[in-house]
């Protein structure tokens, strides 16, 4: 095996003039805390700031400097979160659709990191693209994957990006299909294989429920096709063969954006499947999250019958999305984004995995 080399000179920064946001609008409107009315900048509306997942991005986005504002629905969970902190903060219902639009006047950029996904994602993603301001989220929920495809058009017009899954799901394995894509000439079908480990939090166990009602979705020629009967497979990660099963992850969406690949099919695999929710568990401890390693591997297959296959290892998937999102977030505040539905591995080439902490991408 070889470690995976990455030319980052193919892949220029995009850029987006500036632009002002007329604040015109009426009604309840959001509690506004520590700021001026007429603050002004590269500003980061982190939504869901006080969850499990909010937290930790919260307080990497102000470790590397941004300008970030803290916002959710709990006025005293915002406010101890944005005193602890040192910044400013937005109380707001994702449903108060004219609070919406005034949280989101003077922000160029929101990510939102309020799970399930599927009570928040559309209101937001809806505001941003109408305000002109970028949206990003840490998803894992297929259904906002589609959904963001979905504002594809309407983002390009705006001048903004949408991108869903700026977390683990799906900046490993969308960087690593890319990148092992590359490996094939004509490549006709992707196939990938997410394996975790560890424990979850309750935002995360919320949104994979239901996760059994989307049955077994692949693509097949560009389209999205359910399966009446799919079986197991096995990938070795490292460690023997392992059974993983036919999983509807945001990689079917994302994969077609990054690779073109038209043909894709994910499976999963994890130590004991998901938990139920245990309300006194919030989720893994900084220690927890320390150990074990996140893995996925990428398999394309070219039109001539040649494979390629590429693994790639990163932490475990709270500290990776900690440091995914922001690091997507100040790429997009610094100018560096293209307008419209991006995955991560479109918008930033195959590197942006391998630049988040000690992640590695091995040819198999």
């Amino acid at each position: 095996m070889s470690a995976a080399s990455h030319n980052r000179s193919s892949f220029p920064d995009h850029t987006c003039p500036g632009r002002s946001i007329a604040c015109g609008w009426t009604g309840r409107g959001p509690v506004l805390r520590g700021e001026s009315a007429t603050m002004s900048g590269r500003r980061l509306l982190i939504y869901g700031a006080t969850g499990y997942t909010g937290r930790l991005v919260a307080e990497r986005a102000v470790e590397v400097g941004l300008d970030v504002t803290v916002a959710g629905r709990d006025a005293g969970k915002v406010g101890d979160l944005a005193g602890s902190l040192g910044v400013a903060s937005r109380v707001f219902d994702v449903d108060d659709i004219d609070g919406v639009r005034s949280a989101l006047r003077d922000v160029d950029c929101v990510l939102n990191v309020a799970g399930p996904f599927r009570h928040t994602a559309r209101q937001l993603m809806d505001a941003a693209v109408e305000a002109g301001v970028h949206y990003l989220d840490t998803t894992a929920e297929f259904e906002i994957f589609a959904l963001a495809e979905s504002k594809d058009a309407a983002a390009s017009r705006a001048g903004v990006m949408v991108m869903s899954g700026t977390g683990w799901d799906v900046v490993p394995s969308d960087s690593l299909a890319l990148h092992t894509a590359r490996r094939v000439a004509d490549a006709e079908k992707l196939t990938i294989a997410l394996r975790v480990t560890g424990g979850f939090s309750r935002g995360s166990l919320a949104s994979s429920a239901g996760i059994e009602d989307l049955g077994t979705l692949v693509r097949r020629s560009g389209e999205l096709t359910r399966l009446d009967q799919a079986g197991t497979r096995s990938f070795d990660f490292g460690n023997g063969p392992e059974d993983c099963i036919p999983a509807p992850m945001g990689d079917l969406i994302t994969g077609l954006k990054s690779t073109g690949i038209g043909n894709i099919e994910v499976f999963l695999g994890t130590d004991a499947g998901f938990p139920d929710v245990d309300p006194a568990d919030a989720g893994p401890t900084a220690q927890e999250r320390a150990q074990g390693r996140y893995l996925a591997i990428a398999e394309v297959t070219g039109r001539d019958g040649a494979v390629a296959r590429s693994l790639i290892d990163t932490p475990t998937g709270y500290t990776f999305t900690q440091l995914s999102s922001v690091e997507i977030a100040r790429r997009v505040l610094d100018g560096q984004f293209t307008a419209g539905f991006q995955s991560p591995a479109s918008a930033y080439g195959p590197e942006l995995a391998t630049s988040i902490a000690d992640t590695i991408i091995v040819d198999l």
